[in-house]
């Protein structure tokens, strides 16, 4: 049986960790070694934007001694991440390259989205506990330094995702601008948090009943994930109840300003939400980051489909702005058969086809706004709109897409002058909003009268033969004007069919 080892570290804003794992091949994975060091980044990156000289030499000593070990032990590949406090900094790009000048580490930047996405992987890949907890309402809280990010889940089924700023260090800066005093901390932390968890609430909550929360976090975590409940799905499993005597009693023996911060979050959080049981895991970035790396390469099988979680997060947000959830859903069926049967053409792979669907569900959500301006609303809709999964490079594609559903297409000298898109990125934009063009054509009426299309690729023809009995006269008129773009792209011309059912 082949085995890989692979290191993941992970450079948050309270602490740098390393994790080395061994992977066998179409078989589970398993922890071999766990190094973690305090240091304080948070505090220098939020506040001054910059880290000094005595904390960067720190850092690299640190980063240093994480790569002594994974040469020890043999590692055949990583992957490192910075977090919140490296992506906040004034000179991100600066600090990166003196990592990789001072330690031989190549350090990548997750956005908010990215590491949220792979911290909800890392819970995913804790075991069965996952399933059998999201079968009812669930909320999983991804505590940070710089943020909280909520997500909610109904019967398996991501509901929506939201980021909040409520971290650790920017509750302590505001608990020090307020010049709290300790015995007023609790009740201060209170105030802070119920005031924007209520909206939270308010907004995406509504009547829907959370049952259990589930914590990620730096700060409780591997005090709280032993706890062994003798009726609960998983170690780290127990009630509100229970939580609350472990806050009172022994469990906790010395409580840092940052565990205060953390327990009262979960407190708070689990207040307004009405959740009665809580599950921490005990997972970290570093678990998500390797569970990623491992199904990418097809060394292991993933357990939960992640991309629909993604899809179920772009329903909602089209939902939020009153789109149309039956032309979405037909315009998503008929931009993956069109990509499916033109994969020859266009050369593109699983990961663009998952813009193209998001593209599909969201190319009106504009129309909530303007109904002059769809496109160039729907753009701001996307880029304005955090996507669980995506990075913020993903999300300004599918933006794009939306807005030249609509308006005049831009070419690459003009695109590159205003955006940071390069020329791949420029030809997967032109590609796929060929594509959702095409798609839309088809349902020029938005009456879904061409949702059974079988589509034939025959040289520089493209057949669509619709298979309806309903009247098409408004997509055959409007076909030939509407799909010039498409034969630009791709220099093949789409031909509309009807075969009327019997």
């Amino acid at each position: 049986m082949k085995k890989k080892l692979f290191a993941a570290i992970d450079v948050g804003s309270y602490e740098l960790s390393l994790k080395i794992f061994e992977i066998f091949s179409g078989k589970e994975w398993k922890v071999i070694d766990h190094v973690r060091h305090r240091l304080d980044l948070g505090t220098e990156s939020y506040s001054q934007g910059i880290l000094s000289y005595e904390r960067m030499d720190e850092l690299c000593h640190i980063l240093r001694e994480f790569k002594g070990i994974m040469d020890t032990y043999g590692v055949s590949d990583y992957r490192a991440y910075g977090t919140s406090a490296i992506r906040e900094l004034n000179n991100t790009q600066v600090i990166l390259d003196r990592i990789k000048i001072r330690t031989g580490l190549v350090i990548d930047v997750l956005s908010n989205s990215e590491q949220r996405y792979l911290d909800y992987k890392s819970v995913a890949s804790a075991g069965a506990g996952f399933e059998t907890i999201i079968g009812k309402g669930t909320a999983i809280l991804d505590i940070g330094g710089g943020s909280i990010q909520l997500s909610l889940f109904d019967k398996d089924t991501l509901i929506t995702t939201q980021n909040i700023r409520l971290g650790v260090f920017r509750l302590k800066d505001m608990l020090n601008e307020v010049g709290a005093k300790p015995s007023h901390t609790v009740s201060l932390l209170e105030e802070m948090i119920i005031d924007q968890l209520s909206v939270f609430k308010k907004l995406h909550v509504k009547d829907r009943e959370i049952d259990n929360i589930i914590v990620v976090d730096d700060y409780v975590s591997n005090s709280l994930c032993n706890y062994r409940s003798a009726t609960g799905p998983a170690n780290g499993y127990m009630s509100k109840d229970t939580f609350i005597s472990l806050l009172d009693g022994e469990y906790f023996k010395e409580m840092t300003e940052s565990v205060i911060i953390s327990t009262q979050l979960i407190k708070c959080t689990m207040d307004i939400l009405g959740a009665g049981f809580l599950w921490v895991p005990g997972v970290t970035l570093c678990d998500g980051i390797a569970y990623d790396y491992a199904v990418s390469n097809k060394l292991i099988m993933p357990k939960h489909d992640f991309e629909q979680d993604i899809i179920a997060c772009a329903k909602n947000i089209s939902n939020r702005y009153q789109g149309s959830k039956k032309r979405g859903e037909a315009l998503e069926k008929l931009t993956i058969s069109i990509f499916d049967a033109t994969k020859k053409l266009h050369g593109l792979g699983k990961r663009e086809r998952l813009y193209l669907r998001i593209a599909a569900l969201l190319q009106d959500s504009g129309r909530y706004m303007s109904l002059t301006s769809v496109g160039m609303c729907s753009y701001h809709v996307v880029m304005n709109t955090e996507i669980i999964g995506l990075s913020h490079a993903e999300r300004e594609l599918v933006a794009n897409i939306v807005k030249y559903n609509h308006e005049e297409f831009t070419y690459f000298e003009e695109l590159a002058s205003k955006t940071a898109i390069d020329r791949e990125g420029f030809l997967i934009i032109a590609k796929l909003t060929a594509i959702l063009r095409l798609a839309c054509a088809l349902d020029s009426s938005h009456k879904q009268k061409s949702t059974n299309v079988k589509i034939t690729l025959d040289d520089d023809e493209l057949i669509l033969r619709v298979d309806t009995d309903k009247n098409i006269e408004l997509e055959k008129g409007l076909f030939d004007g509407k799909v010039k773009f498409f034969e630009e792209v791709y220099n093949v011309h789409p031909i509309l069919k009807q075969k009327k059912s019997i």
